[in-house]
């Protein structure tokens, strides 16, 4: 793009509220239907086949529920810390959470798999690209797994149905669908937003008469093909509708384009697609940067260039860096004596205006249709969305068989026995396919499907009621032995989720390994030192951009007015970087500064 090109921002502006606003539905997070009952067959596993087993009745040392990278990161950092004893409860039939499920065509990291993809260095793990596709993660999912023997006491296709903290024994005891009926002197949580799949509440979506899924559960049955890239040569005569244009569309267009008679891409709300660049890895490079400790040099390196840090190096050098690049540019051409936060923030819309000038000409550039390039614009700013990076997508609709089809944000009016109608337009379809994402914005309890029961048997959806309460995102009071493994009230790094699970799951080993070495039963957060941790997170300056000035989706709530509770949804006020030096040193003083141990 030509940097010179001028913006006329009050327009802008305005273009973006208009977009926003036609977007807005009064429903929110309620246009998404549960998967459930007579659908619930868009949940069947379709990779591995159920084994019957006995339900288990022991005790065990450390139980965590969920398979993905949470999982196995603390499962790794527990049995580095000797403690042999850890079960990982998992509802897919092997580790890996999203990326167990995730198989559609084309799937793949979306930042960089260096700093991606957890515990590179304790395996000897060289990414074979940039942005690792699906199966090289899963298959490094299941080697973390075998490495650190979490596969011996592991219960896959098992959910959880209750955890009840019982008093006189100082452990939990935890109950699942499969029967099971043991107890765990600790239990950790990471189920994360990522697992629960979600249908667009369409009028009519129970009287499609094709063939349709999901794509968390790819039919590679009926489209031919597979995970690793072969083509899906059994769509050649089909018709074939996509609805949901977010990151996995994004990443399974082109090969369905490639694929179909005709693609039907139906868009609400286009994604901002920039260049990914991926490359393959080169091992001699690799060589001069697998030093020892170099995933955590490259993490911290991610972080402090993503995240507003002061890094004077971007060893990562990637899309998500590049608009923080941009932005501290805009600050430091600052004079000293005009660094107010009003002139700060105006340099930070600066830098994404011109960013997002340069996506949307991406598409003008590359999409040699201008109707569908210009529907193909993003009119919003960055981070409103999760960004996305491609270099086949936009290209996806320059084939003759792919057409968009622009809802004008308004969305498939409504689902009939044999397509889709949009507009008073009806799309005849083979096959639908679901790209419409995972449950974000509903309560933990419906996702996860319990409620932990704590000290005399206060529900944490009761302890919560008024919003989220830890110490670090990982303790709760009044829930003694149990950790919660994700980013809020932490580091609140959306954009590398793995790096905030990677250093709770170091963190977690430390405070288990303290407890037993000491000869403790118990460990829990005191009320106060609770409430001090909120009280400091509540210091912080909140959200920088707010649901009411983007466009709605997972990020904001769908564009609906926070509730009160959605305060405390926030992350350490000096941000990721100061967040994860200053845990280091919490767990790293061996004082474990408002914890009680009994």
């Amino acid at each position: 793009m030509n940097q010179h090109v001028a913006i006329d921002i009050p327009k802008l502006k305005a273009r973006y509220r208009e977009e926003r606003d036609k977007r807005l539905r009064t429903d929110g997070n309620n246009q998404y239907i549960r998967i459930e009952g007579h659908l619930s067959h868009y949940l069947e596993d379709p990779y591995t086949p159920v084994t019957p087993r006995d339900p288990k009745t022991d005790h065990v040392t450390f139980t965590f529920i969920g398979g993905g990278f949470a999982g196995l990161v603390t499962g790794a950092r527990l049995k580095e810390q000797g403690i042999s004893d850890v079960r990982i409860v998992e509802k897919g039939g092997d580790f890996g959470g999203t990326w167990y499920w995730n198989r559609y065509p084309g799937a793949q990291c979306d930042t960089a798999s260096f700093v991606y993809m957890p515990l590179l260095e304790e395996t000897g793990h060289m990414p074979t690209e940039k942005y690792a596709h699906a199966p090289e993660i899963r298959a490094h999912c299941s080697n973390i797994g075998r490495q650190f023997g979490l596969y011996e006491n592991a219960l896959f296709h098992t959910q959880v149905s209750k955890l009840s903290w019982l008093e006189g024994s100082g452990c939990w005891q935890i109950e699942t669908q499969q029967g099971d009926c043991f107890t765990s002197q600790f239990i950790g949580m990471g189920t994360g937003p990522l697992h629960v799949p979600k249908l667009p509440g369409i009028p009519g979506i129970e009287s499609f008469k094709g063939h349709s899924f999901h794509t968390s559960r790819w039919d590679y049955g009926y489209t031919g093909g597979s995970p690793e890239g072969a083509p899906m040569t059994q769509l050649s005569d089909k018709r074939v509708g996509i609805i949901g244009t977010g990151a996995t569309s994004v990443q399974c267009v082109p090969h369905l384009a490639r694929a179909a008679k005709q693609l039907f891409v139906f868009q609400r709300t286009p994604s901002s697609v920039d260049v990914r660049d991926n490359a393959p890895t080169d091992p001699q490079w690799f060589e001069t940067i697998a030093t020892p400790g170099w995933q955590q040099r490259w993490l911290e390196n991610f972080t402090e260039n993503q995240a507003g840090g002061t890094a004077k190096e971007d060893l990562v050098q990637d899309g998500w860096t590049d608009l923080s690049r941009r932005i501290r540019a805009r600050i430091a051409a600052l004079p000293a004596g005009e660094r107010t936060p009003q002139a700060m923030w105006s340099a930070w819309e600066d830098a994404d205006f011109e960013k997002m000038e340069e996506i949307r000409q991406r598409a003008e550039e590359i999409v040699e249709d201008k109707a569908t390039a210009e529907n193909l614009k993003a009119w919003y700013r960055q981070l409103c969305k999760r960004p996305c990076f491609h270099d086949e997508y936009l290209q996806a609709f320059n084939q003759p068989s792919t057409r968009l089809v622009d809802t004008d944000g308004k969305g498939v009016e409504k689902i009939v026995e044999d397509g889709v109608v949009v507009n008073g337009e009806h799309f005849p379809l083979d096959c639908l396919i679901y790209a419409s994402g995972f449950e974000v914005g509903t309560p933990h309890t419906e996702r996860t499907g319990f409620d932990l029961e704590g000290v005399g048997g206060v529900r944490l959806s009761e302890h919560w009621k008024d919003g989220m309460r830890t110490l670090h995102g990982t303790h709760v009071h009044g829930f003694p032995n149990a950790f919660i493994v994700q980013p809020t009230q932490g580091a609140n790094l959306i954009s590398n989720v793995p790096h905030n699970l990677t250093e709770s799951g170091r963190t977690i080993a430390m405070v288990v390994k303290h407890a037993l070495d000491h000869g403790h039963q118990t460990v829990g957060v005191s009320q106060e030192a609770e409430q001090a941790w909120i009280d400091l997170l509540l210091t912080g300056p909140g959200r920088m951009i707010g649901s009411q000035e983007c466009t709605p989706g997972y990020y904001n709530n769908e564009g609906q007015e926070p509730g009160p509770a959605a305060r405390f949804s926030v992350g350490y006020p000096q941000g990721a970087s100061a967040y994860f030096k200053y845990l280091k040193d919490w767990r790293e003083s061996g004082e474990f500064e408002g914890l009680k141990f009994d």
